[in-house]
């Protein structure tokens, strides 16, 4: 299961590969074996630490790394322990579609085949037991 942070770290990824695609100037600049992802979202995540600010754009984020690989020598900063928030729609390809019907649907197989085991292991309610003993209200 992808977590947030994770998630975040793919955007910036995604989005630094396709820049590299689209544009020739950045290519040899996002190849440069000294920069990494883990380094660029450390740095990014940084920045937005020093900023005091909790929200920021796409283009905001997306230029802080481009701004880190741009850079020769930068400070990237420690490592920063957090969960980053990604505001965008997940889309799933069809096979994790697949999978994710698969296991919603093994899942309420499991709930009702559990219930049904529980409904027979109940103790069945005891029966009102009739008093025979002569009574004057009797009929």
């Amino acid at each position: 299961m992808v977590q947030p942070s994770d998630y975040f770290k793919m955007t910036i990824q995604n989005y630094l590969e396709q820049r590299a695609k689209e544009d020739e100037l950045f290519a040899p600049v996002f190849a440069n074996p000294k920069k990494n992802i883990d380094d660029c979202v450390t740095y990014i995540l940084n920045t937005v630490q020093k900023s005091g600010i909790n929200g920021f754009t796409d283009d905001e984020i997306y230029s802080m790394a481009l701004h880190y690989y741009d850079e020769e020598d930068i400070n990237v900063g420690n490592p920063v322990s957090c969960q980053v928030v990604v505001n965008h729609t997940i889309v799933l390809t069809e096979e994790e579609k697949a999978e994710a019907r698969r296991k919603a649907v093994q899942k309420v197989q499991d709930e009702a085949y559990a219930k049904m085991k529980q409904g027979n292991t109940k103790p069945k309610a005891k029966q009102p037991q009739v008093n025979n003993e002569p009574s004057l209200f009797n009929f």
